[in-house]
């Protein structure tokens, strides 16, 4: 990334810069110096530094999933095999499955419980390249469970190396009393998540089955009244005016997209607001896939994120839906790396990752291969050999 890093809209997200035989300088987790090789400073014999020889692979900065729903409890596999043989979803309702079946399950496991389901997931998304992965909460419904997983996700920054940021997640309306309860969510779940610093941002799902754009318009005005950033769930079935909301609000972030047309596209591309992609729900549900190659081309700010949840996206790997947003999304391998680094720090105000330049984290990447390709070109195969957090590796961190 050609330096002033930071979110890249349009074409510049195009625009990567390649160093041969090249070498990073690390200091208290922080990139202090990159170039050539043969132009690297000199360092004092005393200083006590180590050297790193990686061998000539490629080295990319470290991925950021943008958006997960790593904390779950139960499953959804009997929904899984019911919808491939055509069972409709309201069925699967009825049947007692579905997201509620998921919220039934999350409600009743304790923090430790959570905490246990959730590291294997996470680990797994370190893995595979997310140097910083959001968490959001939302399979609890009763505020004590949304606590509860917001709780959990503190407990897992001290366990997991990799750098997790939590979010406040308004999902699902309750089946009855529903003006009652967003008022609650106003006037008393987000002012506790803010006074206990829970989160760092709220995102409500705007949906025709969920919130409508005025409901999401005064939780939003909530959390950002008690300090917290706000992003949104908008335009996966429905364009209903969500994307404009969040825009006209200064969001973080609107993720999904798969039902935007022209006027949600203008409005992204007219705004800091940044476009986040999820090409894992386009593979596992086979909904339209979000218009990344028109976003981009209109000169918005796309991103690309996991998704990972289980009901509508499975999806353990920031790597493999890289992969897919070129192939789904319409995304170049350039684009795509860029939606999953800086961009996708963007998402979640994140300035200080996503480009190997000095004063950046020194959260980097070194693949099994010497071009930074194979990490849009790679199904089913890790491509990524190390995972640096801080400039250490993961190999050798524990926490």
């Amino acid at each position: 990334m050609t330096p002033p890093p930071g979110p890249q809209r349009g074409g510049a997200m195009r625009e990567l810069t390649v160093l041969e035989d090249a070498a990073l300088l690390v200091r208290d987790g922080v990139i202090a110096w990159v170039g050539p090789a043969g132009e690297a400073p000199r360092l004092p014999n005393t200083a006590g530094l180590g050297t790193v020889d990686l061998g000539g692979v490629a080295v990319v900065p470290g991925l950021t999933d943008p958006h997960t729903h790593a904390i779950w409890a139960g499953d959804r596999l009997a929904d899984f095999e019911a919808r491939v043989e055509g069972v409709p979803y309201e069925e699967m309702l009825a049947r007692g499955g579905g997201i509620r079946s998921t919220m039934r399950a999350t409600a009743a496991a304790g923090v430790a419980e959570l905490v246990a389901l959730a590291r294997p997931r996470l680990d797994a998304l370190a893995r595979s390249g997310a140097t910083t992965i959001e968490v959001k909460s939302g399979y609890g419904l009763d505020f004590g469970a949304e606590l509860r997983m917001l709780e959990a996700v503190r407990t897992l920054q001290t366990r997991v190396p990799a750098t997790l940021v939590p979010t406040l997640l308004i999902h699902v309306p309750p089946t009855e009393g529903r003006t009652a309860y967003v008022r609650a969510v106003c006037e008393e779940l987000i002012p506790e998540v803010a006074h206990e610093g829970l989160a760092d941002a709220v995102d409500v799902f705007c949906e025709r089955e969920a919130f409508t754009v005025e409901e999401t318009r005064a939780i939003l005005t909530a959390a950002q009244a008690n300090g917290l950033r706000v992003k949104l769930h908008a335009d996966q079935f429905h364009a209903l005016g969500g994307t404009e909301l969040a825009c006209a609000l200064g969001g973080l972030s609107v993720d999904h997209l798969e039902a935007s047309g022209e006027a949600q596209i203008a409005a992204l591309a007219a705004s800091q607001t940044v476009a986040t992609v999820l090409p894992g729900v386009t593979l596992h549900l086979g909904l339209p896939a979000a218009p990344a190659r028109a976003l981009v081309d209109a000169g918005a700010c796309v991103a690309v994120g996991t998704d990972l949840n289980p009901g509508s996206s499975p999806l353990f790997s920031a790597q493999l839906a890289l992969a897919l947003a070129v192939r789904l999304n319409g995304l170049t391998p350039a684009e795509a790396l860029t939606a999953s680094t800086v961009n996708a720090a963007a998402a979640l105000g994140l300035t200080d990752r996503g480009a190997l330049v000095v004063g950046q984290r020194a959260d980097f990447l070194a693949l099994h291969s010497p071009d930074w390709r194979d990490l849009a070109y790679t199904l089913g195969l890790n491509p990524v050999r190390d995972v640096f957090v801080g400039g250490q590796n993961l190999k050798e961190m524990t926490l």
